[in-house]
């Protein structure tokens, strides 16, 4: 190696040491950046001093930003910093491995013993040159691995939380990183089993998923932990969070994943009712009853508010769909004969009538312009194709006589001519379910 390369290791390194310092010196660091270089001027005057700090020396000022708990790296460094940073990882996970290959080695009676006195620093280097190179790369695998053992090593709740702050970190420059999502989840199924505050980590975990819900547009992989932390709630979570959550959908009509979230805590809150009361042959409660009456009459005033959005009409779907095969039976514990089916009669008409009352003030596009209009009319159409499809073959009369299905091609047609064929096959399709 001639001196010029030496040269230019010696600076990677000295730039790992530095980013790691920084990491170390600040461990609530909230935020990670990668700021042009132009940019590091503009920075240090918002933050009120354009010279730099007295903790810190030109030379860093020049590549990293760190103020307020949020980190800026300068874009011109990443690659040497990432050069540098794999290269230490990748020495410490050697040594770690030769190490646990030389406690195989050693016996099954002597394992135990050598696996509880790995050395600390081989651990300590994993753990800090892991987490610079996760910052800098968050899709690298092997790092995430080799933190999971170290971690299991140290069965510390400490560590675990640690992770949290890692992975918070990593997501805030890279909100869709699956495998920082992929992480969180085995950090608090770990915490699960041995942690009696979980309420307050799951809560926490939730905010964090709208913090970032909020930042990063239609994000699957944050909803999708978001859904999948309902599990762990109570049912007082349950309830605050179908409360929240309504907030958020108020201003973000147009994003399913909020509403698929909202369907899985009434799923939740519906199961753990079921299993407390055991009513699950007897009918449901009037509590879960209003539950899903209170959710319909809020969908249809977002339908009617915004009009043209899909999302507010996938989840009516959901809702009806539950409503039909749930309530209009067994809530009133419906045997099918004498009064309890002239109840289950009343319940879907009173139903239906409302539908259709929707659909024929969702059909009406005084503006042929705004296409959100045909849209709106396109949706409210194809959810009742949907609906007439749901309904028990014993209360599909009684909406043939209400709703002649011919008006709804008509209507389908006239909004978007380009898919006749499509709801011809629909209309097919429904027709053939009437013989």
């Amino acid at each position: 190696m001639n001196e010029d390369e030496l040269r230019s290791e010696a600076k990677m390194v000295d730039l790992l040491n530095q980013f790691e310092h920084i990491l170390e010196s600040d461990p609530h660091i909230d935020e990670v950046g990668f700021v042009h270089p132009s940019q590091f001027f503009k920075l240090n005057e918002e933050a009120g001093h354009s010279l730099p700090s007295s903790d810190s020396t030109a030379d860093e000022n020049s590549v990293f930003w760190n103020e307020d708990h949020k980190l800026g790296i300068s874009t011109q460094v990443l690659l040497p910093l990432y050069k540098a940073s794999k290269d230490a990882f990748m020495t410490a996970n050697r040594q770690f491995k030769e190490l646990n290959s030389t406690s195989d080695v050693s016996g099954a009676e002597n394992s135990l013993c050598t696996s509880l006195s790995l050395d600390d620093s081989i651990e300590s280097a994993i753990m800090k040159h892991s987490r610079a190179l996760l910052l800098l790369s968050c899709d690298f695998g092997t790092a995430w691995h080799s933190r999971k053992i170290v971690v299991l090593e140290k069965h510390k709740l400490s560590s675990l939380l640690d992770e949290l702050l890692l992975s918070a970190l990593v997501l805030s420059y890279s909100p869709k990183s699956e495998y920082a999502w992929s992480h969180r989840k085995w950090v608090i199924k770990s915490i699960s089993e041995k942690c009696s505050t979980l309420p307050e980590i799951v809560t926490k975990e939730s905010e964090l998923v709208e913090k970032i819900a909020e930042k990063s547009k239609m994000n699957y992989r944050a909803w999708n932990h978001r859904c999948w932390l309902v599990s762990y709630m109570t049912r007082e979570q349950l309830l605050h969070e179908l409360k929240r959550s309504r907030n958020w959908a108020n201003l973000h009509v147009a994003d399913h994943s909020c509403f698929h979230y909202r369907s899985q805590l009434m799923l939740k809150i519906l199961e753990d009712r079921c299993y407390e009361q055991e009513i699950s042959s007897s009918g449901y409660s009037v509590e879960i009853y209003l539950l899903w009456k209170d959710e319909l009459d809020w969908d249809e005033m977002l339908i009617k508010r915004y009009i043209g959005r899909e999302a507010l009409w996938l989840h009516r779907r959901f809702l009806s769909l539950f409503w039909i095969k749930h309530f209009l039976t067994d809530h009133t514990g419906l045997s099918g004969h004498g009064k309890q089916k002239t109840s289950m009669n009343n319940d879907f008409s009173v139903f239906m009538d409302n539908e259709l009352h929707l659909l024929h003030s969702c059909s009406i596009i005084p503006d042929n312009s705004f296409d959100d209009y045909q849209a709106q009319a396109m949706h409210s159409a194809t959810y009742m194709l949907w609906l007439i499809k749901q309904i028990p073959d014993s209360c599909r009369i009684e909406l043939q006589e209400k709703l002649k299905t011919e008006n709804l091609k008509a209507l389908l047609n006239k909004v978007c001519p380009e898919r006749s064929s499509t709801w011809d096959c629909l209309m097919g399709y429904v027709e053939a379910s009437d013989h």
